[in-house]
């Protein structure tokens, strides 16, 4: 038996679960929504065999698990209008964009009992498993803290800018959408964080989102964990999380290229795949399975969904 799916949201991200989903022989991608035509023609033509619904809530009523996609303030209603049919949801990141709100879905999926997780999309993947292990077992040593570097030329990145919130102070930026998965891969490893001072730098436009983000979050035992990032100037995107041990530190480039270094240069650990997407969404997909079955898995819970909004919704209004 597979998964019958419903993807709401069908811009970059919803057709990418769609096309990894129909590659999973544990889904059935069964129905497709976007207020997008665009977007749902392209959809279909990824998935035949789905059917483009007339409403959000049509398509719920045809799945088993609903797939959010669309940009956060939306998220929570149909989130809420899928539990509270008895469907599994799957959430992108960031959960929302206001705490109030999020607690209370938080709270909400939790009465209904159905399964839940949001997609932060280092959770299952080889790089905070092996990473997670390696600091349990002491193979790094003493953890010392964290650093997180994100550089990019232009925020959003060209493959983005179809996703034109992304550019808005309101629901889109860097902080939302990449230093958050760097946030959770820390708490991970570190435990709940808090902010202690950030100094976010937004352009003159005020609608528009943060350029840079500079930061010192602290775990409940004092451990630092450092954020720098900015965008402009002509660069390569850089995308970095190092967890600083005494005896190794293991630095993640790019949500997976894994390397440690013992004080000299950093060395990868293990061979790239040969598409590192495809094994990331892999992944996910097989722990989805387990959390829909009530197994233990390795997907983000909504509640640490939630305390990474926490952190980064307090980063953005400056601490």
């Amino acid at each position: 038996m597979t998964v019958k799916t419903a993807i709401i949201g069908l811009g970059i991200m919803g057709r990418r679960m769609l096309e990894h989903m129909e590659r999973h022989e544990g889904y059935t991608p069964t129905a497709l929504w976007d207020p997008d035509p665009s977007a749902c023609a392209a959809a279909q033509a990824m998935a035949p065999g789905a059917q483009v619904t007339d409403s959000a809530e049509a398509a719920i009523a045809a799945a088993d698990l609903v797939y959010l996609s669309c940009p956060p303030v939306p998220r929570k209603a149909y989130a809420l209008a899928a539990a509270t049919a008895g469907k599994a949801v799957f959430l992108e990141k960031p959960l929302g964009v206001d705490i109030a709100e999020s607690e209370d879905l938080v709270a909400r999926l939790a009465a209904t009992g159905v399964p839940a997780a949001v997609n932060f999309t280092q959770a299952a993947g080889a790089a905070m498993t092996d990473m997670a292990q390696a600091a349990q077992t002491g193979a790094l040593g003493d953890v010392v803290g964290a650093d997180i570097v994100v550089t990019y030329g232009a925020w959003p990145r060209e493959w983005q800018k179809a996703a034109d919130w992304l550019r808005f102070k309101a629901e889109g930026g860097m902080t939302r959408e990449v230093i958050s998965h760097f946030l959770f891969f820390s708490e991970r490893i570190l435990g709940p964080l808090s902010v202690k001072w950030a100094r976010p730098s937004y352009p003159d436009d005020p609608a528009l989102c943060e350029t840079h983000m500079l930061a010192r979050l602290e775990a409940q035992d004092g451990r630092p964990v450092t954020i720098m990032a900015s965008v402009g100037g002509a660069q390569p995107d850089r995308q970095e999380l190092t967890i600083k041990g005494t005896k190794v530190s293991r630095r993640i480039t790019d949500f997976y290229v894994d390397a440690m270094s013992d004080g000299g240069e950093f060395t990868e650990v293990r061979e790239r795949p040969a598409d590192p997407r495809a094994a990331s969404l892999r992944a996910q997909l097989d722990d989805l399975l387990l959390c829909i079955a009530g197994k233990p898995n390795r997907l983000a819970t909504v509640e640490e969904a939630l305390r990474v909004q926490r952190l980064v919704e307090t980063m953005l209004a400056g601490a």
